[in-house]
């Protein structure tokens, strides 16, 4: 009878210093339910005799294939369409008229959404230009979005959503933008070949590196799974990847001001961000 696969406390460890050091997320004790579960149904699938043996091949597989499927598996990915909607208002009503303002018309417009999670954020400001801001068709406009989980960015691709998905998009939005699949709903083709999806660690500096010269970045909602140093240098890779006067939308709960001091607080109308100053390669 075969010996049943567990994880104990020294393993647990073991596992997440080296996930933090792959992926810049630190799972607290709350969350060893969570790790042990996923761990071990992957130990499971590969046939690994124990932890240790999982581990090695974890570590040393040369493609990386069972690092990425496992980060595949411990990210968490759930969200919906217009969420914070308030910073989208904030992006036609104050932040892009303020860098078109500096701005002439050959240069286009990079926005970058960050987690891309299964789409819904970067198709969603994809949708906000279209309806909201009145310019749109003077400007060549860019959208990129990424995450670490691949198997995540092939569904963003796919633009296929359930009903709760969609919850708050107004019913006008839902028939111009999407058609009906059976309980599901898919967004067009036209707005799914309008962003670009790219695979990026955001705490890997040399993938960071690969990623520059945006206005905007939306990052909601991710650097909170981070610990303090993570947070940092993450965020200074965002202000490298910024134009000089570009904004960073954090989430609501989040705050830059306790991060960084490298960006500026602005206070608009709609919603507070953060910029790169004017000035500043």
């Amino acid at each position: 009878m075969a010996t049943p696969l567990t994880i104990n406390d020294e393993d647990f460890l073991k596992f997440r210093e080296f996930f933090y050091r792959k992926t810049g997320i630190l799972f607290e004790d709350s969350k060893r339910y969570f790790v042990d579960k996923r761990l071990l149904e992957r130990m499971a699938v590969t046939a690994s005799e124990n932890f240790r043996s999982y581990f090695t091949m974890l570590r040393f597989q040369a493609s990386g294939e069972e690092l990425q499927t496992l980060i595949n598996t411990m990210t968490v990915n759930e969200t919906y369409f217009f969420r914070e909607e308030y910073q989208f208002q904030c992006l036609v009503n104050s932040m892009l008229t303020e860098i078109i303002a500096h701005r002439t018309t050959t240069t286009p417009i990079r926005i970058w959404s960050v987690p891309s999670s299964s789409g819904e954020e970067p198709y969603g400001i994809a949708i906000y230009l279209l309806e909201y801001w009145s310019q749109l068709s003077d400007w060549d406009v860019e959208i990129i979005s990424s995450d670490i989980d691949t198997s995540i960015l092939n569904r963003a691709r796919q633009g296929h959503y359930s009903p709760r998905a969609v919850q708050y998009l107004p019913a006008t939005l839902l028939n111009k933008y999407f058609h009906r699949d059976g309980e599901y709903f898919q967004i067009n083709k036209e707005l799914r070949d309008a962003v670009e999806f790219t695979r990026v660690n955001v705490t890997d500096a040399a993938e960071m590196r690969l990623h520059r010269y945006f206005d905007v970045i939306f990052c909601r909602n991710l650097l909170i799974y981070f610990d303090d140093l993570s947070r940092k240098q993450t965020a200074e890779s965002f202000y490298d990847a910024l134009n000089p006067g570009g904004f960073i939308c954090l989430g609501h709960s989040e705050s830059m001001s306790r991060i960084s001091a490298l960006f500026r607080v602005r206070k608009f109308p709609e919603a507070i961000v953060y910029q790169k100053p004017w000035g500043v390669k």
